[in-house]
């Protein structure tokens, strides 16, 4: 009876326990026949090794791989190296593309003439220039005067055949180890951009191709076939490889009129590729334009869908053209939104969170939900001529430039919305813009809030007066990469530090995190100092130094330091101007200096210069930090303990805005500046004494001004001296900087409470 019970009890767990001990007894066979088989090998017929247990395959006898060798194993080569040769030093690329062999994708070659260059080719220039990765243009002119943002190479031959020679010869010397694909056109083609572009991304860049409209020899073989220059034709860079050593050849033994059918010719006797209009699937369409066409009257299957179209006969058709293509690829990328949100309407309904989960738009990204207060995106109001978030702090601020148009294209775009919405019954008209709201969503893009009033027309033509609120996203569009010159963490950097009287008591400081982070580090940079002296005091410095202690402390360094030097330069003036001391400095130094104005609060370390380093580019970007300013400890801690330690960042303080006095810039740069400041204010020196060195960059500069916060410059509470000789808005700038320095709102109010509450006993 118990047996009975037990067996009931158990049954359901016995297909369980069977199918276990049946699977670790077939896996304990399985092993020992792995291992059996891995010891000897089994022989097949005629003695010959046969497969190995487990699928293995044989090995050679040296223990490479057979043939049919499935399973790839790594072999690790220990290095080594000859001692008796001398060791040699691996240069490294400069970028990582190069040393691994990346192409770019396409290169294009514009052949121009004398008569062309100021018309045609500054018409291609305006049109697609802009939409190539890179463009040259090939001429047979001497000493042609360049249009301005134009690249051209002028080969000093205006024979048609010796300029294609001279131009197959140049790509392959200059961009033949470069580029996958070369597009070769003439300046009286208009080529669709970015239809070339999309093209060569369906081609394989393993094969010989020549494509383009295929046309036939004049009297020749029926079969070989030429791409016609007029419409452009696509070689790749095999191609282009294998036909450079033949250019001489074809050069002396094939005559021609034209070049495209000399180049054609010369690839079909030496490489025997003919030109195709089709390849892998792709097709390079073409259109002939006849004379007097009128491009936007042309309806056309066969233009709709060209690649090129030629000839073009003056700037204003090719400008025509680009209009018309510009629209068609437009209103194309409005009708593939319109398809896509489509299918993203009648998938959400299977998806489990339904109808509710689509978001508006339709495909955009829903908007960012804070997970705090702190993360909360505030909304901006404005209206149409005033906006009341100013960037430099004041409620409120004139509506100009980019913002003003960005207000007034937001305007029409919701009209223009409701009118194709309510059309033909209502037709709306803007009155007036009683509220706008805006914030920048870095998930979605700039949303807007829109309270309008709008006069409604019907269709008989009675009209009412109405407030409708509406809603617009402007979406982030395609990431772009903007290339940057290449800069490196190995530049020296030349650090420039003003002192006057009143900075006596900090300098030690400065000195001590100077000899800390960088000369015991052995970090590439060097000091000069610029010693300050009022008139009275450079009067009496042969029996009062007031910079003595400072030389004594760089004495000490320089002795503690044999191979460090660092040299001061004496200036005397009353109002220490910026622009006046890097004059002097400037003129002190290599062109190719890269400065640190410093101030004597800074904490100099080695984080720090490699940003300087890596965010200063000549002739491209200057960079003025702005530091982190500790607060007052006096009104902060209030008789409590300090922060424990001096390089924890999080520390009671504030960025300072107001503060311009570090900067990071090239001495080139700031020579190019001067020198159009010097020929706008003549010689009116006592402007200088109202600028300083990021006024002479902003006003008279083309360069990138590079303004961020840097957590890597912190500085201990002081209370800056302000020169009441300088500039009002300097003096002004040096006051709010000691204001805002203080402390925080919180901290002030608990001050002035703990103070009326010990007044008030």
């Amino acid at each position: 009876m118990r047996l009975a019970a037990l067996l009931a009890a158990l049954r359901p767990v016995l297909p369980l326990v069977l199918g276990l001990s049946l699977g670790c007894s077939l896996s304990l066979l399985r092993a020992s026949w792995s291992q059996s088989g891995g010891e000897d090998r089994c022989l097949g017929v005629a003695g010959r090794p046969g497969p190995l247990a487990g699928g293995a395959r044989p090995e050679a006898a040296d223990g490479r791989p057979g043939l049919g060798h499935e399973d790839f194993r790594p072999r690790i080569v220990p290095y080594y190296r000859d001692p008796n040769k001398p060791y040699k030093k691996v240069l490294r690329t400069r970028y990582i593309q190069t040393e691994l062999g990346f192409h770019e994708r396409l290169f294009v070659a514009v052949l121009t003439s004398k008569a062309t260059l100021n018309t045609l080719a500054v018409a291609v220039n305006k049109t697609v220039a802009h939409h190539f990765p890179r463009l040259l243009y090939f001429t047979g002119l001497r000493s042609a005067k360049v249009p301005h943002g134009m690249v051209l190479v002028a080969h000093g031959d205006e024979r048609p055949i010796w300029l294609m020679y001279e131009t197959m010869h140049y790509i392959h010397q200059h961009f033949g180890s470069d580029y996958d694909w070369f597009y070769i056109m003439q300046d009286d083609t208009y080529a669709q951009a970015e239809q070339v572009k999309a093209l060569v991304t369906h081609l394989s860049i393993n094969q010989d191709v020549y494509l383009g409209r295929a046309e036939e020899f004049i009297g020749g073989d029926e079969q070989a076939r030429y791409c016609h220059g007029g419409f452009g034709y696509l070689i790749s860079r095999s191609l282009l490889l294998k036909l450079h050593p033949h250019l001489d050849s074809c050069r002396n033994e094939i005559l021609s009129v034209r070049p495209d059918e000399w180049l054609g010719r010369c690839i079909i006797d030496f490489l025997g590729i003919t030109c195709v209009s089709q390849l892998q699937g792709q097709h390079y369409h073409t259109y002939e334009l006849a004379k007097n066409t009128e491009p936007e009257k042309e309806e056309e299957e066969e233009f709709q869908a060209a690649l090129a179209v030629h000839p073009v006969s003056d700037m204003t058709l090719m400008y025509r053209l680009h209009k018309h293509f510009s629209r068609i690829q437009l209103d194309r990328a409005y009708q593939e939104i319109q398809d896509l949100q489509m299918q993203i309407r009648n998938l959400t309904s299977l998806t489990p969170a339904g109808e509710a989960g689509l978001t508006w738009p339709v495909g955009i990204n829903a908007p960012f939900l804070p997970k705090s207060r702190f993360e909360v995106i505030s909304w901006d109001y404005f209206t149409e001529h005033h906006l009341f978030s100013c960037p430099d702090g004041s409620p409120k601020c004139e509506l100009s430039g980019a913002g003003k148009a960005d207000v007034s294209e937001i305007i029409e775009s919701a009209l223009e919305q409701l009118n194709s919405r309510y059309q033909p019954l209502l037709r709306f008209s803007k009155r007036q813009l009683l509220n706008g709201y805006r914030r920048f969503d870095p998930t979605r893009g700039m949303e807007y809030t829109l309270d309008l009033l709008l006069e409604a027309v019907t269709q008989k033509g009675h009209s009412h007066i109405l407030a409708k609120r509406v809603s617009l996203v402007r979406p982030l569009s395609k990431v772009e990469i903007i290339p940057m010159p290449y800069v490196t963490e190995a530049t020296r950097v030349q650090l420039v530090l003003p002192l006057t009287v009143q900075d006596l008591d900090f300098v030690a400081n400065f000195l001590d995190m100077f000899a800390m982070n960088t000369l015991d580090t052995h970090d590439n940079a060097l000091l000069t100092l610029l010693f300050i002296y009022h008139p009275y005091d450079a009067q009496r410095v042969s029996q009062v130094d007031v910079f003595a202690g400072v030389k004594a402390m760089v004495g000490e360094l320089e002795k503690r330091y044999a191979e460090v030097k660092i040299p001061w330069i004496s200036v005397k003036t009353e109002v220490p101007s910026q622009v006046k001391l890097m004059d002097i400095v400037s003129k002190k130094h290599p062109v190719d200096t890269l400065f640190f104005l410093a101030s004597v609060w800074t904490e100099i370390n080695m984080e720090f210069l490699n940003r300087c380093r890596m965010n200063t580019i000549s002739n491209w970007q200057v960079f003025f930090p702005v530091h982190f300013q500790e607060f007052n400890p006096a009104l902060v801690y209030r008789g409590e303990q300090t922060a424990s330690s001096s390089t924890d960042f999080l520390r009671d303080g504030h960025f300072d805005r107001y503060s311009f006095a570090e900067a990071c810039f090239y001495n080139s740069d700031y020579m190019t500046a001067r020198t159009k400041l010097a020929a706008d204010i003549l010689d009116r020196d006592e402007v200088l004494e109202s600028m300083e060195v990021f006024d002479v960059f902003l006003h008279y500069s083309g360069l990138h001004l590079f303004r961020a916060v840097e957590p890597g410059l912190v500085q201990k509470y002081a209370l800056r001296s302000c020169n009441p000789r300088l500039s009002e808005e300097l003096y002004h700038r040096c006051v709010l900087s000691n204001l805002e320095g203080l402390a925080s709102r919180s901290h002030l109010a608990m001050a002035l409470f703990e103070q009326e509450q010990a007044n008030s006993t």
